[in-house]
C-alpha cells in the first residue's frame, strides 16, 4: 500500500514519472555506472582511429556535418524517499551522419507507425517490396558510406559520448524518437523504465528480425532481469552480433 500511495503522489506531482521501484538495486546501478564510464573511456580511445576514418569517408562522399544530433527519449532514475522511480527525459543523441543533409523524416515516421501497428502491407509499400527485416531497408536518404556504417553499427560509436555524459548506458533499450513514443500503446512505455543503451538484449537476440511488440518484450525482459552478469553477457555477445550482421541494415 505504501508503494501505491507513493506512486500516486509521484504521478500527481510529476507527469513524466514512469515507474516506482524500490532502492534495492542501488548497488547494481552504482556498479553499472562505474562500468559504463570506464568502458566508454577505453572504447573511445581504441575506437578513435576508426572514428577518424569514418569521419573522413563521410566528409569526402557527402561534404557537410560529420555528426548527426537527434532528440531521443530516455529515462533517468530519480530518488523519492526510500524509493526510486524512472522519469522520462529527452536528450540529444549523437551518431555519425549516414543520411543526406536535411533528410525528410516523413517516410520514417510513416514506417514507424506501420511497424508499431504491425501493418505489413503498409511496410511493404514504404519499402517498395516485402522484406523480412522490420526496419526501413530501402531508404533513398542514406548515403553510400552510411549503408556500410549501419551494417557494422559504426554509426553509433559517437554514442559513447552519451554514455560518458550519463544520458545512456552501454546496455539498455535503444533510445526512442519522440514521435515514436507518441505512437506507443500503454504497455510499450515499460521499455522506458531503464536508461537507454547502445546495445541490449533485443540487439543481441533478434535485432531487426522480429515485429515491434516482440522487440519491446525483449526490452521488458531485460528490465525485469537486470544484473551485472546479464550486462556482461550482452557486452560479450555484442561483437558477435555486429560481426555476423544478422538483421543489420
Amino acid at each position: 500500500m505504501q508503494n501505491e500511495i507513493s506512486l500516486n503522489l509521484i504521478q500527481h506531482d510529476d507527469p513524466d514519472a514512469l515507474c516506482l521501484v524500490t532502492c534495492g538495486r542501488r548497488n547494481y546501478y552504482i556498479i553499472k555506472r562505474v562500468m559504463d564510464f570506464s568502458l566508454a573511456c577505453v572504447l573511445l580511445i581504441f575506437a578513435f582511429p576508426v572514428m577518424l576514418l569514418v569521419a573522413v569517408a563521410i566528409f569526402i562522399y557527402s561534404p557537410g556535418p560529420i555528426f548527426f544530433k537527434q532528440e531521443r527519449v530516455g529515462a533517468k532514475r530519480q530518488i523519492y524517499g526510500k524509493h526510486a522511480y524512472w522519469k522520462k527525459v529527452n536528450f540529444q543523441c549523437y551518431k555519425f551522419r549516414t543520411m543526406k543533409i536535411n533528410a525528410d523524416t516523413a517516410v520514417h515516421q510513416a514506417y514507424v507507425k506501420a511497424l508499431i501497428e504491425n501493418n505489413e502491407e503498409q511496410m511493404a509499400a514504404l519499402q517498395g517490396a516485402p522484406t523480412q527485416p522490420r526496419k526501413l531497408v530501402n531508404d533513398s536518404r542514406i548515403i553510400r558510406p552510411g549503408k556500410f556504417l549501419r551494417k557494422l553499427s559504426l554509426d553509433e560509436l559517437p554514442q559513447l559520448w552519451n554514455v560518458l555524459r550519463g544520458d545512456m548506458s552501454l546496455i539498455g533499450p535503444r533510445p526512442a524518437i519522440p514521435y515514436e513514443v507518441e505512437m506507443y500503446k500503454p504497455w510499450h512505455l515499460r521499455r522506458l523504465e531503464a536508461q537507454p543503451g547502445i546495445t541490449g538484449l533485443q540487439q543481441v537476440t533478434a535485432r531487426s528480425t522480429t515485429d515491434f511488440d516482440q522487440q519491446v518484450r525483449f526490452d521488458i525482459e531485460y528490465i525485469e532481469k537486470q544484473s551485472i552478469w546479464l550486462d556482461l553477457k550482452i557486452i560479450i555477445k555484442t561483437p558477435i552480433a555486429v560481426i555476423s550482421m544478422t538483421g543489420a541494415y
